[in-house]
């Protein structure tokens, strides 16, 4: 059973910054790509950062220079470090992980909230 675990979200004051930790567990062979989403309230579910296999990142626009996607393979783990936050950050934060033959998790969410 594979079970992804997010945590670091809270309240925020802008211009703060956060660090989103999701952790992996369960049986597994290999993780491909790691990623991270976003859905505000009202909104579908954004895309915000991706981290490859081979480490290879890519950003959405909205947080292009405010965000960095890691990933520690050997504790399963995948971060999102966001600096310089605004109002418009404030969001669920999901993980997401593509499993090689097995297939794509989410972990439950985390909630990001950027507000003085």
């Amino acid at each position: 059973q594979v079970q992804l675990v997010e945590s670091g979200g809270g309240l925020v004051q802008p211009g703060g910054s956060l660090r989103l930790t999701c952790v992996v567990s369960g049986t597994m062979s290999r993780i491909d790509n790691m990623e991270w989403y976003r859905q505000a309230p009202g909104k579908k579910r954004d895309l915000v950062a991706t981290v490859t296999r081979r480490g290879t990142t890519l950003y959405a626009d909205s947080v292009n220079g405010r965000a960095t996607i890691s990933r520690d393979d050997a504790k399963k783990t995948v971060y999102l470090q966001m600096n310089s936050l605004k109002p418009e950050d404030t969001a669920v934060y999901y993980c997401k992980v593509d499993l090689y033959l097995v297939g794509t998790y989410w972990g439950q969410g985390t909630q990001v909230t950027v507000s003085s």
